[in-house]
């Protein structure tokens, strides 16, 4: 639903209230060493093991994050993400998009509806409602789903456990340039038989000026609220039922139509085990529900242009409901750990639409798609807590997509494949060696294969599908990506340096190539490629003096066409951080400098559903200050200014503004916001 002005101010005055209200609670916590936040602004991400990040995505970080998931991830190097304007970016590793990334939040999958993915997974995701952020790079995992071959993103909350009647309260509150406002609450009470726990946050933010005092339309308004009941008759027990919804609107630069509702409910139910006798270490099992109700149109949040393509007004309605489960147990036998078990995901797609004003609810829902997986995995991982250690996976999948159009493409013809279903079993395995040459060396090596059934996008989205298929629901193949994975840490308490490297060979790579004009008007082809990609990042902090430290991290993907000779559509370009801070008891100042070089390796015409490649883009660098003033070890205040300079750039990845909005007919790149100062106090009780 739209959130009107009136309800934003009372919500506003509200989260003001609050905030005030947190402060003048009594300023103390118990296990207060336990639950102390860290003092630095997070401007970067090292490596926790090999291939593994974790993070809390409750900490300030600098650049200021948007409301949504893919900005967060851009403080790990290797990830970037497709930008259309201020929010709902569509996130990218090593140059790999889409369900190419297993993004798991809440221990289910929420998948988004939008056949250009204007409402991506991560759209529906407040970061900061979640305890932890969980990375794995590359196709090195088979625990958490099918097709991971870029890598598996996990948004997690952690069981609260209270041995006697207790309040934990976390909360922040953040205010910007550009009418940026966000506040989140998260506050669980509990005692030794369980607990109830709720957060919710709301963010909003007004359209913002570039560099070069131009405005990018990228209003957004965003809310979340989520409720769990726990039950904990001991320590090792937990039986958890939840329930959350949320909404959203978001206007966009580079769409022809923007958000007018991102409306998400979710329920899941979840049982978790420890310590079972003998070998037997865990049990675990969880249900999940996720329905994301979408409305596109071009009439709230913008006026419909005569001279468009869409010149009457006129929205789109489209839903993803999206159910599952798993079920693994884990065994422990002296340094031997076993992880095996089943999981399974239904998916169902409809839509409806129509021209004017809100008369798409009029009509009926209409199914186009209808998706089946069921899997099961095991993982082994043999000398645990040792020097030397093997790990390794094995996962099958039996996957179904069933065709339910009735008509297909622009001029509603009968679509020649109604009714039918695609079925193929796909495997995924890897192996790792992990090596502590000493105390705070440790490298390691490993070979990932993963093979991806296409998504919802690469089926359903494209005009056309490979040549001599009648359309993509027939012609598209599976992905088949095999994948090394090197890479070398070092970590002393005064210096933290890693390296990771990769390469692969993608089988049959879905490539999405665009063609503008003609009878037809703009059209989109599916095929398959064969395909390379390498590349590698690096990081280190380096503790200077007691006080000052240094920090870096760079990150470069390539990626090659191999059955055409040509460059691999959508790969970021060369990018290096340097940060550095001094911390004293209480006060830490920072600095966060940020250079991308040119990207000249390009396939123009050519890319993924969302976007393709606009030709050769310019370098760029931008500097960020940041400042944090811990009050005591419940409140922290921290502030900064992005773009400091006020430097008009854009990024590689990105969607050409739309014409609509004054941006010119040819593809244009859409700036980034200009100069940006925020504040924001972060509360722990």
């Amino acid at each position: 639903m739209t959130v009107s002005s009136r309800s934003a101010g009372a919500l506003t005055r509200l989260s003001v209230s609050l905030s005030l209200a947190l402060v003048a609670l009594p300023l103390h916590a118990a296990n207060d060493d336990a639950r102390t936040l860290d003092t630095l602004v997070v401007t970067a991400t090292a490596p926790s093991s090999p291939l593994h990040w974790v993070t809390d995505p409750r900490l300030p970080r600098q650049p200021v994050p948007a409301s949504d998931g893919a900005d967060y991830l851009k403080t790990v190097p290797g990830f970037s993400a497709i930008r259309n304007g201020g929010t709902n970016g569509d996130p990218v590793l090593r140059g790999m998009f889409g369900s190419r990334l297993n993004i798991v939040s809440n221990e289910g999958n929420l998948i988004g509806a939008c056949p250009s993915r204007m409402d991506n997974p991560l759209s529906y995701i407040a970061p900061e409602t979640f305890d932890r952020l969980t990375i794995i790079k590359g196709p090195q995992s088979v625990r958490w789903g099918a097709g991971a071959s870029a890598g598996t993103v996990r948004f997690e909350r952690d069981t609260p456990q209270f041995d006697q009647p207790g309040v934990d309260i976390n909360a922040s509150a953040l205010v910007g340039s550009r009418n940026r406002n966000d506040q989140v609450l998260d506050l669980t009470a509990g005692a030794s038989p369980g607990y109830v726990r709720v957060n919710g946050n709301r963010s909003e933010s007004d359209d913002y000026k570039d560099g070069n005092g131009d405005v990018v339309p990228s209003t957004w308004r965003k809310w979340n609220s989520d409720v769990a009941v726990g039950w904990t008759p001991d320590a090792d027990t937990v039986l958890e039922l939840s329930a959350g919804t949320g909404d959203a609107i978001a206007r966009y630069a580079g769409r022809g139509m923007d958000g007018a509702s991102f409306k998400r409910t979710s329920y899941a139910a979840r049982f978790e085990k420890d310590n079972l006798p003998g070998a037997w270490d865990r049990l675990q099992a969880n249900l999940y529900y996720n329905d994301a109700d979408h409305v596109m149109d071009n009439y709230t949040l913008r006026t419909p242009n005569p001279a468009s393509s869409m010149p009457m007004p006129m929205g789109s309605n489209v839903d993803r409901r999206t159910t599952g489960g798993r079920i693994a147990s884990e065994w422990r036998w002296q340094d031997i750990a076993i992880v095996a078990g089943v999981d399974a995901q239904d998916s169902r797609h409809r839509s409806r639409n129509a021209m004017g004003r809100n008369t798409y609810r009029q009509q009926p829902w209409r199914t186009d798609a209808r998706f089946e997986n069921l899997g099961a995995f095991t993982e082994i991982t043999l000398g645990e807590g040792t020097a030397q250690r093997w790990v390794g996976g094995l996962r099958i999948d039996r996957a179904e997509v069933k065709d339910e159009r009735a008509t297909s493409g622009m001029m509603a013809m009968p679509n020649p494949t109604a009714g039918q279903a695609r079925r193929e079993t796909l495997g995924s395995g890897f192996v790792r060696f992990e090596r502590d040459i000493a105390p705070a060396l440790t490298w390691y090596a490993g070979v990932g294969h993963s093979e991806r059934m296409p998504d919802y996008w690469e089926l359903f989205s494209p005009t056309l599908g490979p040549a001599g298929a009648v359309n993509a629901f027939t012609g598209v193949q599976p992905e088949k990506t095999t994948q090394l994975d090197l890479g070398l840490q070092y970590r002393t308490d005064r210096l933290n340096a890693w390296v990771s490297a990769y390469a692969g060979r993608i089988q049959d790579y879905i490539l999405f190539t665009y063609r503008d004009g003609g009878m037809m008007g703009s059209t989109s082809q599916a095929t398959n490629v064969d395909a390379r990609i390498a590349g590698a990042e690096a990081g280190a902090e380096w503790q200077l003096a007691q006080q000052w430290k240094l920090g870096g991290t760079l990150a470069y993907a390539w990626g090659e066409n191999r059955s055409d000779g040509r460059a691999l559509p959508q790969m970021p370009p060369l990018e290096a951080r340097l940060s550095t801070a001094w911390e004293g008891e209480r006060w830490t100042v920072g600095a966060l400098a940020r250079a991308v070089s040119r990207q000249g390796r390009v396939a123009a015409g050519q890319g993924n559903v969302v976007a393709r490649d606009l030709g050769p883009s310019a370098g760029f660098a931008t500097l960020a200050l940041n400042t944090s003033y811990r009050v005591n070890e419940a409140l922290l205040v921290s502030a900064g200014v992005d773009n400091l300079f006020d430097r008009a750039y854009s990024e590689h990845l990105n969607l050409a503004g739309s014409a609509d909005f004054g941006f010119p007919a040819d593809p244009v790149r859409i700036n980034e916001p200009g100069r940006t100062a925020w504040l924001k106090v972060n509360y722990r009780y």
